[in-house]
């Protein structure tokens, strides 16, 4: 038996009238009356009596009308559901510590405003487990300043950022326009914790120039790292995109590093199953999402892509002395 037999039985039982369902459904009499035969030969029993040319229930039928009745609701519910679902685009945005901290909430809420179908849920950790997280299938797709590793993993150079030397006013280096980098030797330093995409790219370049630093404090919260560089006198290599606000009034202190070493991108990453797009959509080989989720994202995404630098913020280099 199907949902359409129980809906003819449902407009039988309560018009009292083969014909009348028949025109309440759009329906033949012929069609209404073989799904009533159906329904009995089915279940073996007499759902209406007709006397004096007038249908009545029988008390079989009461009990199958109480139950096609919850049976019709609930499938009517889930195919509203299920429509509703349809009509959403749910989206699972995982973010590294950095891109969660200095850029994410302006790029989610652009894409509520561009995309109000689109239903997003932002996960925020560091790029290692972000990206255990999106081969797990927990995330469908993110945005991450470290460097990812599996080859399951489309990765997607798509916003530009850049790692600073950043130091407090009770520092000895704010009175300072150039810092060297032997004069890091031995410094106290706030970095971030291990699977930090920010922590893996200073300590390359501490190992590939031989410098050691002391690490006095270790956190998860960029807030916390910047807080120890004004409060405690430490020293941070973070993205220059943390420290805006603070350089522009005055409580650090940014050096470049001169060469664009630390010079790095926030990426977009995602399965590669998901789709190619490794080309810009603009161009004519580009491949197209096949997600809409993620190559809205990606269109969101591209109004953040430059990294500017603004007058308030002093330009001060750091250089390297150390071969």
């Amino acid at each position: 038996m199907t949902i359409r037999h129980l809906k003819i039985f449902i407009a039988v039982a309560e018009t009292g009238s083969m014909s009348t369902a028949a025109n309440r459904l759009y329906l033949t009499q012929p069609t209404v009356s073989q799904a009533i035969r159906d329904l009995e030969e089915h279940y073996h029993v007499q759902l209406f009596e007709r006397l004096h040319k007038k249908l009545f229930i029988t008390e079989e039928g009461r009990q199958l009308l109480n139950l096609a009745l919850m049976a019709v609701g609930n499938f009517d519910s889930l195919e509203l559901s299920m429509q509703r679902f349809q009509e959403r685009i749910p989206l699972r945005i995982g973010s590294s510590l950095t891109v969660g901290t200095c850029l994410m909430s302006k790029v989610i809420s652009d894409m509520e405003k561009d995309y109000p179908r689109m239903d997003i849920y932002s996960f925020v950790s560091n790029t290692a487990e972000i990206e255990q997280k999106l081969l797990r299938r927990e995330l469908d797709v993110a945005v991450v300043e470290g460097i990812i590793e599996s080859p399951e993993l489309t990765s997607i150079p798509i916003v530009e950022d850049s790692l600073v030397l950043v130091c407090g006013k009770n520092h000895e280096f704010y009175q300072k326009d150039i810092v060297y980098a032997s004069e890091l030797e031995g410094r106290k330093f706030a970095i971030r914790e291990k699977g930090s995409g920010t922590r893996k790219l200073f300590e390359q370049y501490l190992s590939t120039h031989n410098i050691h630093i002391q690490t006095s404090w270790e956190a998860n919260c960029p807030r916390t790292i910047i807080n120890a560089v004004i409060y405690n006198n430490a020293l941070a290599v973070m993205s220059q995109r943390l420290v805006k606000h603070e350089c522009m009034h005055s409580s650090v202190k940014i050096f470049r590093y001169e060469t664009g070493e630390w010079d790095r991108y926030f990426k977009l990453v995602y399965l590669k199953r998901n789709s190619d797009l490794t080309n810009p959509p603009c161009s004519p080989a580009g491949g197209k999402a096949s997600s809409p989720g993620i190559q809205s994202l990606r269109t969101v995404l591209e109004r953040y892509r430059t990294l500017n630098h603004p007058r308030e913020i002093p330009a001060c280099i750091f250089k390297n002395d150390i071969s």
